[in-house]
């Protein structure tokens, strides 16, 4: 919220009101509820599944691979102890040299979008680039999800229309 509405919300007569220096998109980026004509829009957040499989930089490879398959998977995120995204393991890293690391295997520094962005725009990037998934992470870079192209999808198909960027 800006500080000019908070102003005008004390004015109303609301007595709990602060300022969120950090603004509306930090908001939506840590996944927060939203309300307006912008908010039944499929989102990022909404889309991320969040039992992906994780794995740490010295994990060794079969063994990952191994326990990611038998979750029906076939990508990983590469994580450090406080849940930041390093690196993605997808199904062509996976088939690699089991006796590597993630770490000598992952994909380093793959991109990562917040929760609030629309399901539209990850489908579109994920097209584009030939994505098969993608990693939704907090601003502080903490794992949140990983969002299948298909989910982006079926989102689509199924989400109400897609609005202009900025509307709430």
């Amino acid at each position: 919220m800006s500080p000019r509405a908070a102003w005008r919300l004390e004015s109303l007569g609301f007595s709990q009101v602060y300022d969120y220096a950090a603004g509306k998109l930090d908001w939506m980026a840590a996944g927060l509820a939203t309300e307006g004509t912008g908010a039944a829009q499929p989102r990022g957040g909404g889309l991320a599944r969040r039992d992906v499989p994780t794995c740490g930089l010295g994990d060794p490879l079969g063994e990952v691979a191994g326990r990611v398959r038998a979750q029906g998977w076939d990508a990983c995120v590469v994580l450090n102890g406080e849940q930041v995204v390093l690196g993605l393991l997808r199904a062509a890293e996976l088939a690699g040299d089991p006796s590597r690391t993630a770490e000598q295997a992952m994909r380093p520094g793959p991109s990562t979008f917040r929760p609030h962005r629309r399901a539209a725009e990850l489908a579109r990037v994920m097209q584009e680039r030939r994505l098969p998934n993608v990693c939704i992470t907090t601003s502080d870079g903490k794992l949140v999800g990983l969002v299948r192209r298909g989910d982006a999808a079926a989102a689509l198909a199924d989400g109400p229309p897609s609005r202009d960027p900025g509307d709430g």
